[in-house]
């Protein structure tokens, strides 16, 4: 890897953040398996260093919250009896929270689905905001004590309920349940009823399966160590919040999501990101 120029790392870089494979990329490229995972595993961790440090003093008002499903090293249904009920071996959940008005995701966790992630990531992403804000989560029961834990009574907060028909059979059977009706329920404070949704955080879900193989259902691009899944949701954020032009902030100008939260005055390159190295 460190033979390598900007240029070529950076043909690696967004050959990655654009979801290709590990596999695919050292094909696009010419890169052997190990050099491109080198570089992935560099590049994560100076990502999450940089947003861990900038990530802070965040204005937000309107966050959304959700957990992703991925898995790791094998299926649950798969893995060896001498590894299970280790984490990172079989289902792993990551959490995100998206502010619903700039788009930008200031917190991410890659876990468990339990209450001891859910209270780590909720008190993270409390740390990170300057003002009251609105939370509006599922109806994931963990929600309820982690947001209270960290927040106190110092939130707006509001479950949107979904609920769903019958399983999907025959050629549907891989998709989700039809969403039959919603329930909106008032937790704390006093929460805005017209920004009562989780339309923003699921799409943001939608993005980071189109943009990371690892998360793409039914795939055999899965992660083979918890760490490398980490390493690659730190670059997609980073790639995301600070170069990725977001197509509803393009009014008056093309925008980030860190320009449009005021912490980043200009789009990043994929070169600016690979130089964080240094």
């Amino acid at each position: 890897m460190n033979k390598l120029s900007t240029k070529e790392r950076a043909k690696i870089i967004a050959a990655l953040v654009e979801g290709n494979s590990i596999r695919a990329t050292c094909r696009m490229t010419g890169a052997a398996k190990g050099t491109v995972t080198r570089l992935l595993e560099s590049v994560g961790k100076v990502c999450s260093k940089y947003q861990n440090e900038h990530l802070i003093n965040l204005a937000c008002k309107n966050i959304q919250i959700d957990e992703i499903w991925s898995f790791c090293y094998a299926k649950q249904k798969n893995v060896p009896e001498e590894k299970q009920g280790q984490f990172g071996y079989g289902d792993v959940w990551t959490f995100t929270a998206i502010d619903a008005d700039t788009k930008l995701v200031p917190a991410w966790l890659v876990g468990l689905r339990d209450l001891n992630y859910a209270i780590e990531f909720v008190s993270d992403l409390r740390e990170r905001l300057t003002n009251r804000v609105q939370i509006t989560t599922d109806g994931h029961k963990i929600y309820l004590e982690s947001i209270e834990t960290a927040f106190y009574k110092g939130v707006d907060y509001a479950m949107l309920v979904k609920l769903y028909g019958n399983e999907p059979n025959g050629e549907k059977r891989y998709s989700s349940s039809d969403c039959i009706a919603t329930e909106k329920r008032i937790l704390q404070g006093n929460p805005n009823p017209k920004l009562i949704s989780t339309s923003y955080v699921e799409r943001q879900n939608l993005t980071m399966r189109m943009s990371m193989r690892r998360f793409t259902r039914l795939t055999n691009a899965f992660s083979k160590k918890i760490e490398n899944l980490e390493y690659a949701v730190a670059l997609h954020f980073m790639y995301y919040n600070f170069a990725r032009v977001h197509k509803s902030l393009s009014n008056p100008y093309p925008r980030t999501p860190a320009i449009a939260a005021g912490i980043e005055d200009h789009i990043w390159t994929i070169e600016e990101i690979i130089n964080l190295l240094d």
